[in-house]
């Protein structure tokens, strides 16, 4: 059996539960919990998914995340991928959400932050390869590379709010 997600509404509110490739065949609205990572200097995590990823294989992002379980909140979502892609357990912190039109299917992309500080440990059937970048030179790449769409929106709306940019203190570890 495929994994089950909660089908939710332009309001993310859940209207009951799928399996996760129906709702992307049928264009059903379903969560996915990201993580924006950060170093103790602002320099921002930058991955290229690997080559046998079913969605966007080979693509950059910034977003670390996945499917959102059954039952569970944005932040144990993020936390848990956090782990299970990067071998880091660290503290999320959730910093906004955003109904993703762009992609595969709608997703309601609940957008986290956290400042990594200890060595990853990338699980290579999710990540091809990863280094930190900082902001500026992230902004001049983010057009030229190719992106997973949710990815580039997601920076977008992440440095437009102030986040990234010094405009704030990282989220505490």
């Amino acid at each position: 059996m495929s994994e089950l997600v909660e089908h939710v509404d332009e309001y993310d509110r859940v209207l009951g539960v799928v399996e996760r490739g129906e709702a992307e065949r049928e264009g059903w609205p379903h969560r996915i919990a990201t993580t924006i990572c950060r170093d103790r200097t602002g320099r921002i995590l930058v991955l290229r998914r690997s080559e046998t990823h079913p969605r966007f294989p080979g693509y950059y992002d910034v977003m670390v995340g996945g499917a959102v379980n059954v039952g569970e909140s944005y932040e144990e979502a993020a936390a848990r991928e956090l782990s299970e892609e990067l071998g880091v357990r660290v503290p999320v912190h959730f910093l906004f959400k955003f109904l993703c039109r762009k992609g595969i299917s709608p997703i309601w992309l609940g957008v986290h932050e956290a400042v990594l500080s200890e060595a990853l440990i990338p699980d290579s059937g999710e990540i091809g390869w990863q280094d930190w970048m900082p902001v500026a030179e992230l902004r001049e790449v983010v057009d030229e590379w190719r992106f997973v769409p949710g990815g580039r929106e997601a920076l977008r709306q992440y440095l437009e709010s102030g986040f990234g940019n010094g405009a704030r203190e990282p989220a505490a570890e």
